[in-house]
C-alpha cells in the first residue's frame, strides 16, 4: 500500500514539471475593412513562469510596418489595415518546460482593381481575331463583366476567377467600340476602358461616338488631373477640349487626345468637355471635376490687451471647403473653464491676470488643417 502510494504521488510531479504553457487568442478571426484597425490578444496559463509571448505570421513572413506588438507581447495591433495584412498570425508561449501556440485569421476586404490587357487603343485589321481580357482583384473576390458602349454584355467571370475576356474570331466594322470592363464586390466597383479599332474594308462615314475613360472626380488643391478622351466613328474624328462656359485653365496641356490640368485650384472645378468631330457628324462627353481645399486659419486680432475683468474675444477665420470646424487650445495649459468656443469665437467673459497667454485656433475639414496663433495680455486694473 506505502508503495502504490508513492508512485502515485511522483506520477502527479512529473506531471506538474512537464507542464507547457497553455496558449489562447481572442478573438479567433476578425474581418475588416480597408483602413480599419483590429487587435488580436493572446494569453498563457501555465505553472512555470516567466512565458515569453512572440506573434508570427504564417510561413514566418515579416510583420508590416502597420503591425504594432505591446510591451508584453500579449496584444497585437493592425492600425489602417491593408490588403498586405491578410492571413493566420500566430501567438507563440515559450517557458523554461516547452512552447505550445494558438492563431487567429484575419480577412481584409477591399475594393476592386482592374487591369485590362491588351492597352488601348488595340488596331485590328477586318477579318483578324479581337481578343480581350480583364483581370480583377479585390476581397471578396469580385465580378468583373465586358460590355460595349451602347451594347450588351459581352463577357462574364467565372465563379472562381476574377477574370473576363472578350473574344471574336473574326472582326468586322461593327465590332469597333470602346469596351468596358467592369469589376464590383461589397466593398465598391470600378470602370476600365479600352477602345477597338477596326481598319480595312470598305465602310461608309460613321459619326462619332466620344467617352472619357474616368468617371466624375474630387481633387484637392495642389492635385494633377488627367482626362482621357476616346471617339470611334470613320473617317477617325478629330478630338478637342473645353470647359463649360469658361476658357480651359491657362496651365493644361493636351496631347493625343489627352487633357493634363496642373497644379488645380478651386477655380478649376466645373465641367470638362470632350468634342469629336467628323465629317459624318459630332458628339461631346462630359466628366465633373469638384477641387477641394484644405483651410486657411487666420486670427482677429492676432494680439490683444484687455484689463482683469474686461472680455476676451478671438476670432478665429478660415478659407476653405465647408463644413470647416474650429477648436481652440491654450499653448501650454487649459482653456478657462468657463471659456465658449462657437463657431470659432473663443469668449472669456471676465479675464484673469492667469488667462494672459497664447491661445491656438485648429481649423480643420475633411482635406486638410492648419493652425492660427494669438496673443493675449491682461493688464492688471
Amino acid at each position: 500500500m506505502r508503495i502504490y502510494t508513492t508512485l502515485i504521488f511522483c506520477s502527479l510531479v512529473i506531471a506538474g514539471e512537464q507542464q507547457t504553457p497553455v496558449v489562447s487568442v481572442e478573438p479567433h478571426s476578425a474581418v475588416v475593412k480597408q483602413g480599419d484597425s483590429v487587435s488580436f490578444s493572446c494569453s498563457a496559463q501555465s505553472s512555470t513562469q516567466p512565458v515569453r509571448l512572440e506573434w508570427k505570421k504564417t510561413n514566418n513572413q515579416a510583420l508590416l510596418d502597420n503591425v504594432k506588438i505591446g510591451q508584453d507581447g500579449s496584444v497585437l495591433t493592425i492600425s489602417n489595415s491593408r490588403p498586405g495584412n491578410h492571413g493566420t498570425y500566430r501567438c507563440v508561449g515559450t517557458s523554461t518546460k516547452g512552447k505550445s501556440q494558438s492563431s487567429a485569421s484575419l480577412t481584409v476586404h477591399y475594393s476592386p482593381k482592374v487591369q485590362v490587357t491588351p492597352k488601348s487603343p488595340v488596331r485590328v485589321r477586318t477579318g483578324e481575331a479581337i481578343d480581350l481580357e480583364c483581370q480583377g482583384t479585390g476581397r471578396p473576390r469580385p465580378t468583373v463583366t465586358w460590355h460595349r458602349e451602347g451594347g450588351d454584355k459581352t463577357g462574364t467571370s467565372s465563379s472562381t476567377e476574377a477574370k473576363a475576356t472578350v473574344q471574336v474570331p473574326a472582326a468586322g466594322p461593327e465590332h469597333a467600340g470602346v469596351y468596358v470592363c467592369k469589376a464590383e464586390n461589397s466593398e465598391g466597383t470600378v470602370e476600365a476602358k479600352l477602345e477597338v479599332k477596326v481598319e480595312g474594308g470598305t465602310r461608309t462615314p460613321s459619326p462619332p461616338q466620344a467617352s472619357i475613360l474616368q468617371s466624375d472626380m474630387v481633387k484637392v488643391e495642389g492635385d494633377l488631373a488627367t482626362l482621357q478622351c476616346q471617339a470611334t466613328g470613320y473617317p477617325t474624328p478629330t478630338v478637342s477640349w473645353s470647359k463649360l462656359r469658361a476658357p480651359l485653365p491657362w496651365q493644361h496641356k493636351v496631347t493625343d487626345g489627352t487633357l493634363f490640368l496642373e497644379n488645380m485650384g478651386r477655380q478649376d472645378s466645373g465641367q470638362y468637355i470632350c468634342n469629336a468631330t467628323n465629317s459624318a457628324g459630332f458628339h461631346e462627353a462630359t466628366v465633373q471635376i469638384e477641387v477641394e481645399t484644405p483651410p486657411y486659419a487666420t486670427c482677429i486680432p492676432e494680439q490683444v490687451r484687455v484689463q482683469v475683468g474686461e472680455a476676451i474675444r478671438l476670432q478665429c477665420l478660415a478659407h476653405g471647403t465647408p463644413p470647416v470646424r474650429f477648436q481652440w487650445t491654450r499653448v501650454g495649459g487649459s482653456l478657462p473653464p468657463r471659456a465658449q468656443n462657437t463657431e470659432g469665437l473663443l469668449l472669456i467673459s471676465q479675464a484673469r491676470l492667469a488667462h494672459a497667454g497664447t491661445y491656438k485656433c485648429v481649423a480643420s475639414n475633411k482635406w486638410g488643417s492648419s493652425q492660427a496663433l494669438a496673443k493675449v495680455t491682461v493688464q492688471s486694473a
